[in-house]
Order: C-alpha cells, then sequence, then structure tokens
C-alpha cells in the first residue's frame, strides 16, 4: 500500500498545512510496506559492499543510493553511474568533475569508493544515513504527484539549510547551489528571475543571485539561509510568486478562451 500526503490547497495555505503536519505524515509514510523493505535491505547488505562495480550491480540498493541523492532516473544506467562512483573527486579532469549536476560529485562522496582509504558503506552509521535521505527524498516525490510546486519547496528548504551548514567558501556554497538544477529553479522563481537566466555567465548568476538575495531578504551570505526565518520568507515568497503566476496564465487562458469564442 503507498502513502499519499494530505495536502488540502495550494499557495501557502497548503504549504502552513503541510508544515504543521510533516512529521506526523513522514512517519506515515516511512510505515508503509514498500518503504519499510526497501530500509531493511539497505541497511542488512549494504556494509558488504565495497566497490561500485558491487553497488551496481545490486538495483535494490541501487535504488537506495540513488533515490538518496535525488537521481532515482538513472536506475538504468549503471555503466555511467559507476563511472561517476569510481572518479576522482580531487581530479579536475575526472568525469564526476565534468558535469555541472552537483549531485552526482554529493553521491560521490558519500559513497568514497575512489579515496583509497575504504569506502565510508562499512563505517556505522552509513546506513541509517543514507535511509534518512533516501525517504526524506520518495515523500518529496509522493508531495510532487500531487503538487511539484510544493516539492520544490521542500527540497529547497532542506537543501539551502544542508548547504548553509556545510563548510567551505560563500561562493563555493552559490555555487553548489547553482549546480542543483531543482534548487536552482526554486532560486529563480523566489527571487522572479526571468526565463533564461541560466544560459548567463556563470560568474554573472552567482553575482545576480547574491544582489538579489540581498535586496529581497536581508540575505549577507550564504549561511543565513541556516536561519529558520531567512528559509521561510523564502518560501512563502516562491509560494506568492508561484500563485500569481498560475493565476495569470490562468487570465491569460480564459482570455484566448473568450477570443475563440
Amino acid at each position: 500500500m503507498s502513502y499519499t500526503p494530505v495536502i488540502p490547497t495550494t499557495g501557502l495555505t497548503g504549504w502552513r498545512f503541510l508544515q504543521s503536519t510533516y512529521d506526523r505524515q513522514m512517519q506515515g509514510f516511512r510505515n508503509t510496506p514498500v518503504q519499510k523493505r526497501d530500509a531493511a535491505y539497505f541497511q542488512d547488505n549494504i556494509q558488504s559492499v565495497t566497490t561500485a562495480e558491487q553497488l551496481v550491480s545490486d538495483r535494490r540498493l541501487l535504488k537506495v543510493a540513488l533515490g538518496a541523492f535525488g537521481l532515482q532516473d538513472d536506475i538504468n544506467s549503471r555503466a555511467f553511474i559507476r563511472t561517476i562512483l569510481e572518479s576522482d573527486p580531487t581530479d579536475t579532469k575526472s568525469l564526476v568533475n565534468r558535469i555541472t549536476d552537483q549531485r552526482y560529485k554529493d553521491l560521490a562522496n558519500a559513497f568514497d569508493f575512489s579515496s583509497g582509504l575504504g569506502p565510508k558503506t562499512t563505517r556505522a552509521g552509513f546506513a541509517g544515513a543514507m535511509i534518512a535521505r533516501y525517504e526524506t527524498q520518495e515523500f518529496e516525490i509522493s508531495v510532487g504527484e500531487i503538487s511539484q510546486d510544493m516539492r520544490l519547496a521542500l527540497s529547497a528548504k532542506r537543501e539551502l539549510t544542508e548547504l548553509a551548514t556545510q563548510s567551505g567558501t560563500d561562493d563555493t556554497k552559490w555555487y553548489k547551489a547553482i549546480g542543483r538544477p531543482p534548487l536552482r529553479r526554486f532560486l529563480e522563481t523566489a527571487l522572479g528571475l526571468p526565463r533564461g537566466f541560466g544560459q548567463i555567465d556563470l560568474d554573472q548568476q552567482l553575482g545576480e543571485l547574491k544582489s538579489k538575495s540581498k535586496r529581497n531578504f536581508g540575505i549577507e551570505s550564504f549561511d543565513d539561509f541556516s536561519k529558520p526565518k531567512v528559509i521561510e520568507a523564502v518560501v512563502q515568497r516562491f509560494q506568492l510568486l508561484t500563485q500569481i503566476n498560475t493565476l495569470n496564465q490562468m487570465s491569460s487562458a480564459s482570455i484566448a478562451l473568450q477570443l475563440l469564442l
């Protein structure tokens, strides 16, 4: 039996309801038979995996591994994922560093098959951390089946908080955000940036994101996203602008229909 999240309405009202019931709904999602089977299998078997080849050869383990980073659509691209996992993140010429999508580097770093220090799969707490990531991502997917805007807001809230609390320079964190396509789309909407923004020079994107974030939310550095009030303000603006865009599209469609009558 699958779990269907409860989101009674769209926009800010729907978002506030989802936030107030999130823990209860997440627990209900975890308790579904499919999620419990996935978690138990990963918990019981991942410690025996010491190579990328072993991981990609086990579809059930790979499902959780990819799902934990929002890469579930690559489940059938085993050769590609193996190459990513075996890439050296310290080599600028390696495949993982030539792909703009930051999620692949996050995946490679999480398993660490290439460092020579031994994969992280054998370390205490690894399985639990991956399962938690996987369940969170899967719940967001189920939310997306009702509202893609709600899914985008949930994932953005999680990812912005994660990035803000990581080590690294301010610019590095911004570039990581730009390198995650769903998060970039969220920021572009929340900051009112035009279509095609992602096509301009990367340094220009960085400067514009910083400028707009400071102007609209008083954000002085990326670390400000670790503050709940800042995150909530950004999400609320995203929801409002999304509602306005939807209403404008409905209005345009209504006018076009009237012209045809």
